[in-house]
């Protein structure tokens, strides 16, 4: 089968032919119908052998983690499952055993660094095995696994923001998302569906703004800029911001971010630009509030967003690609061509 594969480390990804893998003793088969792309791919072939083999990753492996599609094999030792089966595969990788993972934090599993499509075969082939599929495969019912991929990380790592920021949140209030592209589109989408706030989106981008508007927003500005914040006020006066997504993590973004939250609200930094807040605590951050940052998500989270893209609550744009043109598909990716999320569909 055909496979998209980091063969040697400090090498870019390459189509490659790859036996078709058999499942063993508890394990089962996936035949891929659609995995998302995601710019944490992007330089995984290019990081040195030594920290490769620090995270416990070997080479060569398949890229991929955001794979939905349909069991077509199934292993000795499984059972409550059925070749022909819609399912999504969870994206971030989790032990089941340790503390984390014993109170539903599996995003904090120490064993989260090695997983499928980041030191382990992922779904951009043909074919994909899942371990103790029973935990980590969610059955999709009626939603399409055609378009499913992208839920299991870019939108369950949002919902795991606007789900904890949420608390915070109060009738009169409004959430700010700062970056309107592919994860924006989820928190729009995820604010609306959990919160009873106003949502504000911020994005320099005129498209994303109106996709964003058309999703839910109930405004959306241009920023992020010196003028972001007067815009902000103006448009709100004194109503209060109870929480901030922030998808970019800029010092900019950052920065506005915690001016913005009244106090007892949220500021969740999602967004890996590798921006600082420099500024003395006092006065600065929210008062009684909280300033939060992550990686992933947990099973839960992905299991909620699936349910609402099941019930039509939650709309994933994609833009499909066929396997041969992945490295096309990467490259729209990295130049901001896209105008949904890029799912590969072998």
């Amino acid at each position: 089968m055909a496979a998209y594969r980091i063969s040697q480390w400090l090498e870019p990804a390459a189509l490659v032919e790859v036996p078709v893998p058999e499942p063993g003793p508890g394990q089962v088969r996936v035949r891929v119908a659609g995995c998302g792309l995601c710019h944490s791919d992007l330089g995984m072939g290019l990081i040195p052998a030594d920290l490769g083999a620090s995270m416990g990753w070997r080479v060569p492996f398949t890229l991929g983690h955001e794979t939905a599609g349909w069991i077509d094999a199934i292993g000795p030792g499984v059972a409550g499952l059925a070749e022909g089966d819609p399912v999504a595969l969870a994206s971030p990788s989790s032990c089941g055993t340790c503390r984390w993972c014993r109170s539903g934090a599996e995003n904090a599993c120490p064993a989260g660094l090695v997983g499928r499509g980041y030191g382990r075969d992922g779904g951009l082939a043909e074919h994909v095995l899942v371990d103790d599929p029973n935990r980590v495969l969610f059955p999709l019912g009626s939603l399409d696994p055609l378009v499913a991929g992208p839920l299991t990380d870019a939108g369950a790592t949002v919902h795991h923001a606007v789900a904890r920021a949420g608390r915070r949140v109060q009738a009169d209030g409004t959430v700010l998302v700062i970056g309107a592209g592919g994860l924006g589109a989820f928190a729009v989408q995820l604010v609306r569906a959990l919160t009873p706030a106003r949502v504000v989106a911020l994005d320099p981008n005129p498209g994303r703004r109106a996709v964003a508007l058309e999703l839910g927003a109930h405004h959306a500005l241009d920023g992020v800029d010196e003028g972001s914040a007067e815009a902000l006020r103006g448009l709100l006066g004194a109503d209060p911001v109870d929480a901030v997504i922030d998808l970019v993590g800029t010092d900019a973004t950052i920065g506005l971010a915690v001016a913005a939250t009244a106090p007892g609200g949220a500021v969740a930094v999602v967004g890996a630009a590798r921006g600082t807040l420099r500024r003395p605590w006092y006065g600065t951050l929210p008062r009684d509030g909280e300033v939060f940052t992550f990686q992933g998500s947990d099973l839960a989270d992905a299991r909620a967003v699936l349910a609402l893209a099941a019930e039509g609550r939650l709309r994933v744009d994609v833009d499909p690609f066929p396997l041969a043109d992945v490295a096309a598909a990467y490259d729209a990716m990295e130049r901001g061509t896209l105008t949904g999320r890029a799912v590969v569909r072998p």
